[in-house]
C-alpha cells in the first residue's frame, strides 16, 4: 500500500477517509505488534502478551487523551544481543532526572487544571500517557509505536484489553534529535508533536516534520542571540563544543555560520557525546586547557556537558568564561561546578504558574507506591526502601518532601516547565476549537488544523506558532554569580526579544559577574586590536583573527582600528605623527619674521644705506681731485642702480603673489643691468680717456656724458625689452611645490617661460664679462687717474659669485632656493660697492692730504 498517499487522504477528513485511516492505524498496530512480540488472541477480546511492550510511566484514561515523553532517566543498560534469542527491552539505568520529573509532573498539574475548568473543554475529560524516553531514541521510537497503537481503538494495559480514547498529541521530547525520530514515525498520521526543549532549528522544516510544533524557540534564533552576545562584548576568538546529536551539531552550525559573518573566529570545535570513550572526552578537555581561546561557546544537553566538566574538574586548567546554550545554562544541578561561575548564556523566561509548587510537593504514599517512577524517586530522595527488605532501610512515613533540595521541589526558575504548560493548553485549545465547532469527535488531522492557528494568552503568556511551527522568540540573559554564602545563582542581567529591529534586540541592563568573579570583561581575542595608524596583516595560515598590525607607509593613514587597507591622503594633505589623521601641509616660503629672513633683510636694507652714505659723502666731496678724476655722474648713477639692487633682494622675501613673482625678476634684472652699464661706461671711458692723450687722437669726443648717457640707457633699454616679452608671453606666477618635499607645501614663484629667466640672466653675464675683459685690458693704467684695477676686482667676484650662483641655485630645496638668489645678489652687490668706493670714501675721509690734484699729479 502507498503509506504516504493513504496518509494524506487523511487529511481530507470525512467518513470514508476515517474507516482509511483506521485500517491504517490497525496495519500499523499489528505490524508493530508482531515485531515486540504481542498477538490477539481469543474470540472474547481477551489480549495475551506474547513479548514486552513498554507501558506509560504514569497514565489516566479520559475521553481525549494526550501523550507525554520525557528523558526521566538519562541513560540506558548496553543490552548484548546473542542473535539467537529475542533480545531483552532497553532498560533505563540511572537516577531520575528530577528536573524532566517535574515536567511530567507539571502536564499532569495542566490536564489536571484543564479538566477542572468550566471554559476550556467542558465536560470533557483529558486522559494522559506518559513515557519515560531515557534520552535514548531507540526508546523514543519504540514510545512512539506505542503511542500509534491506540490509533487501534485498544489500549493494551497489563493483561487486560480496555477500550480507550486515541492519542490526539504528544508533549515531547526534551532532546532534538529523539524528537525528529519520533515525529518521522507519528508524522505520517498528521498526530502533532509540541515539544517543550527540542530547539533543533531542523524541525522548523515543514516538508519532513509536517506535524511538529514546539513552545521554545528554535535554535537558529539562539545561535543568532548567542552571536550578538559575543559581538556585544568584542569577543573575536573563541572556542566552541558541542554535543555530537542533532541538537548540538545543528546549533553550532548556525552558530558558527552566523559568527563568521559577523568576523568571529573560531580556534577549535569540538564535538563529544556522553557515551563516547572516556579518551574521547580527555582529548576535548585537553583542547580547552592547551587553548589560548579564553571564551568558549557550548552548544551541548546538560547529560553531555555534565561529563565534560567532570573530566576538567579532575585537572585544573586556565579559568574559561563559558558561554551556554539554554539547554545547560539554566539547569539548576550544573550550578554545582563552581569554575564555571560567571557563565552567560539565553534561557527562557522565566515565569509563575500559581498552585504548581503545592501540587509537586503534594505527594500521598498511596499515589507513590501506585507509581514506579514515584517510588523510584521517593527512594533515591529519601534513601530508603516502600517495600520491606533486609538490606536498606524501610521508609517510615516520617519523610517529608517539602525539606529536601531538589530539581523537582524548586519552582524559583520556572522556565522550560512553563514550555510544558503552555504545549499542554496550545493542544487542549485546539481540541476545543475544533470540539465546539464541529461537535464530534475530531481527526488527528484536525486538530492538527486548529493547532496551527492556536493563539492565546495563558497565565499572561503568549502561546503560538509561526507558519514553521515555532513561537516569538525571547530569552532571558542569565549569568551565573556567587552569593554570600557562597552558592551560585541565576541572576537575569538582560533580555533578547528577535521581533524587535535589528540592533536592538540585544539589552543587557544589569551589570555581570566574569570568569572567577571578575568584574573587568574579560579579552579574548587572537591579536588585539591594530590601533589606527596601521593595518592588519593576515598571518599566514591562521584565522582572519589572527593577524600582525603593520604601521601604514609614508603618506598613508589609517583612521579606524582593525583597518586592512591604508589609505592615502589628499594632495594638499599629510599624515600627523600616528599616521591616523591627515592635515593641512604646513606652507613653507622665505619669511619676515623667520630668522633667515631677518638677517637678508638686514644686509638688503644695511647695503642699499651704504649706497646711500657713500653717495652721500661723495656729493660732500665732489669737487675734490679724486671724485672729479673718476667720472662723479656715473659713479653717482652707480650707487644709485647699487641701492636699487639691495632693494629687489626684498621682493624675494615673503608669500608669493602674482605682483611680487612678475616684480622681483623683473627689477632684479633691470637694475643689475643698470649697475653692469654704469660700470661698463666707467671701464670705456678710463680706456678711452688715456686713448685720447695720444696726439691727433679726438676718440673722446664721442664718449663725453651724453655718449655715456646713451650707452647706459641703450643697455638698459635691451634689457627692459627682455623683461617685457618675458612678461608679456610667460610671466613668472606663484604656484604650490608638492614635489620637492612630499611632508610641507613651498610657495614658489614659477619661472613661467625659463627662456625668459635664463636670456635675463645671460645679457647681465654678458655685460659682466664685457666689463671684466675691458677692466683686464686697462688694470696697468696709472692708479691715481682710474679705477681699471678696482673693477677688476669687482667684476671678479661679480662673476664668481654668479658663477656658483647657478648650481647652487638648482641643488637648493624649497625656501633655500629664493635664499640663494638673495644672497647671490647681495654679494655681488656688496662685491661692487666695496670694490670700486670704498678706496676713495677711505682716502677722502681718512687721508686727505692724498685727495689733492698736487698728490695725484706727482704719483702720475
Amino acid at each position: 500500500m502507498n503509506w504516504s498517499r493513504a496518509s494524506s487522504l487523511c487529511t481530507t477528513g470525512g467518513m470514508s477517509a476515517y474507516t482509511l485511516c483506521d485500517k491504517l492505524s490497525t496495519s500499523l498496530a499489528n505490524a508493530h505488534r508482531t515485531v515486540v512480540g504481542v498477538s490477539d488472541e481469543g474470540s472474547s477480546g481477551e489480549c495475551k502478551l506474547q513479548g514486552a511492550t513498554r507501558q506509560p510511566a504514569i497514565s489516566m484514561d479520559g475521553d481525549y487523551v494526550v501523550g507525554g515523553v520525557f528523558s526521566i532517566h538519562y541513560y540506558t543498560y548496553t543490552v548484548k544481543n546473542n542473535y539467537t534469542t529475542m533480545p531483552d527491552p532497553i532498560r533505563c539505568s540511572g537516577s531520575i532526572n528530577s528536573r524532566e520529573l517535574r515536567f511530567s509532573r507539571t502536564m499532569i498539574f495542566a490536564i489536571e487544571e484543564i479538566n477542572n475548568s468550566t471554559k476550556l473543554l467542558p465536560g470533557i475529560k483529558l486522559g494522559y500517557q506518559i513515557y519515560d524516553s531515557c534520552a535514548s531514541v531507540p526508546v523514543a521510537v519504540h514510545v512512539a509505536f506505542e503511542l500509534l497503537s491506540g490509533l487501534d481503538s485498544v489500549f493494551y494495559a497489563g493483561d487486560n484489553c480496555t477500550q480507550s480514547s486515541k492519542v490526539m498529541a504528544v508533549v515531547g521530547e526534551s532532546g532534538s534529535t529523539p524528537s525528529i525520530s519520533m515525529s518521522r514515525i507519528i508524522g505520517p498520521f498528521n498526530i502533532p508533536l509540541v515539544s517543550h526543549f527540542a530547539t533543533c532549528a531542523c524541525l522548523s522544516d515543514k516538508q519532513q516534520y509536517p506535524s511538529f510544533f514546539r513552545t521554545i524557540p528554535s535554535d537558529q534564533f539562539q545561535a543568532d542571540a548567542l552571536v550578538k552576545l559575543v559581538k556585544h562584548f568584542g569577543w573575536t576568538w573563541i572556542g566552541a563544543i558541542r554535543s555530537d546529536s542533532d541538537y548540538g551539531n545543528s546549533g553550532m552550525g548556525s552558530f558558527l555560520d552566523a559568527a563568521h559573518k559577523e568576523g568571529i573566529c573560531v580556534e577549535y570545535s569540538e564535538s563529544f557525546y556522553r557515551t563516547n570513550p572516556r579518551s574521547r572526552i580527555q582529548r576535548v578537555a585537553d583542547i580547552i586547557r592547551r587553548s589560548t581561546a579564553l571564551v568558549i561557546v557550548a552548544f551541548t544537553t546538560p547529560g553531555d556537558f555534565r561529563i565534560l566538566l567532570e573530566e576538567l574538574s579532575l585537572k585544573p586548567s586556565p579559568p574559561r568564561q563559558w558561554i551556554g546554550s539554554e539547554s545547560w545554562v539554566t539547569d539548576p544541578s550544573m550550578l554545582k561546578f563552581r569554575f564555571c561561575a560567571g557563565a552567560i548564556g539565553f534561557g527562557i523566561e522565566r515565569s509563575v504558574i500559581p498552585g504548581l509548587r503545592d501540587f509537586l510537593l503534594d505527594l500521598p504514599p498511596s499515589e507513590v507506591s501506585a507509581s514506579p517512577v514515584l517510588t523510584e524517586f521517593w527512594e533515591e530522595q529519601f534513601n530508603c526502601r516502600l517495600e520491606k527488605t533486609t538490606d536498606k532501610n524501610v521508609c517510615d512515613g516520617t519523610e517529608d518532601i517539602n525539606k529536601i533540595h531538589s530539581p523537582y521541589t524548586d519552582t524559583s526558575q520556572l522556565r522550560i516547565t512553563n514550555m510544558v504548560y503552555k504545549a499542554v493548553y496550545a493542544i487542549a485549545h485546539a481540541i476545543h476549537n475544533y470540539d465546539l465547532k464541529c461537535k464530534s469527535h475530531p481527526f488527528h488531522s484536525q486538530v492538527l488544523t486548529r493547532l496551527k492557528h492556536v493563539n492565546i494568552s495563558q497565565n499572561g503568556y503568549e502561546v503560538s506558532f509561526d507558519v514553521n511551527g515555532d513561537p516569538v522568540a525571547t530569552y532571558e540573559l542569565v549569568n551565573w554569580q556567587n552569593t554570600e554564602t557562597g552558592s551560585i545563582e541565576l541572576v537575569t542581567v538582560g533580555h533578547y526579544d528577535a521581533s524587535l529591529p535589528a540592533g536592538q534586540e540585544l539589552r543587557v541592563n544589569k551589570s555581570l559577574t566574569w570568569v572567577e568573579g571578575g568584574t573587568q570583561v574579560p579579552v579574548s581575542v587572537c591579536t588585539v586590536s591594530c590601533p589606527a595608524g596601521t593595518r592588519k596583516v593576515l598571518q599566514k595560515g591562521k584565522p582572519i583573527c589572527c593577524f600582525d598590525c603593520i604601521p601604514c607607509p609614508e603618506g598613508e593613514i589609517s583612521n579606524a582600528t582593525d583597518s586592512s587597507h591604508c589609505f592615502t591622503c589628499l594632495e594638499e594633505f599629510w599624515p600627523n605623527a600616528k599616521r591616523n589623521n591627515c592635515l593641512p601641509k604646513p606652507v613653507e616660503f622665505l619669511s619676515f619674521n623667520e630668522g633667515l629672513g631677518i638677517i637678508l633683510c638686514v644686509f638688503s636694507v644695511g647695503g642699499a644705506c651704504l649706497a646711500v652714505l657713500t653717495a652721500a659723502v661723495l656729493h660732500r666731496h665732489r669737487t675734490s681731485p679724486i671724485v672729479r678724476a673718476n667720472n662723479s655722474e656715473l659713479s653717482f648713477l652707480l650707487l644709485f642702480s647699487l641701492t636699487l639692487c639691495f632693494l629687489c633682494s626684498l621682493t624675494f622675501i615673503g608669500a608669493p603673489s602674482d605682483w611680487s613673482c612678475m616684480l622681483r625678476h623683473t627689477a632684479f634684472g633691470i637694475t643689475f643691468v643698470l649697475c653692469m652699464s654704469c660700470v661698463l661706461g666707467k671701464t670705456i671711458v678710463v680706456l678711452m680717456a688715456f686713448k685720447a692723450t695720444l696726439p691727433g687722437c679726438d676718440v673722446m669726443k664721442w664718449f663725453g656724458p651724453p655718449q655715456q648717457r646713451m650707452t647706459v640707457v641703450s643697455f638698459t633699454f635691451i634689457q627692459v625689452v627682455i623683461c617685457t616679452l618675458w612678461l608679456v608671453l610667460s610671466p613668472p606666477f606663484p604656484r604650490k611645490n608638492l614635489t620637492t618635499y612630499k611632508e610641507k607645501i613651498i610657495l614658489e614663484c614659477a619661472l613661467g617661460s625659463t627662456i625668459g629667466f635664463w636670456a635675463v640672466l645671460g645679457y647681465i653675464g654678458l655685460l659682466a664679462v664685457f666689463c671684466f675683459v675691458l677692466a683686464v685690458l686697462a688694470r696697468k693704467l696709472p692708479d691715481s687717474f682710474n679705477e681699471a684695477k678696482l673693477i677688476t676686482f669687482s667684476m671678479l667676484i661679480f662673476c664668481a659669485v654668479w658663477v656658483t650662483f647657478i648650481p647652487a641655485y638648482v641643488s637648493s630645496p624649497g625656501k633655500f632656493t629664493v635664499a640663494v638668489e638673495i644672497f647671490a645678489i647681495l654679494a655681488s652687490s656688496f662685491g661692487l660697492m666695496l670694490c670700486i668706493f670704498a678706496p676713495k670714501c677711505f682716502i677722502i675721509l681718512f687721508q686727505p692730504e692724498k685727495n689733492t690734484k698736487k698728490y695725484l699729479m706727482n704719483k702720475t
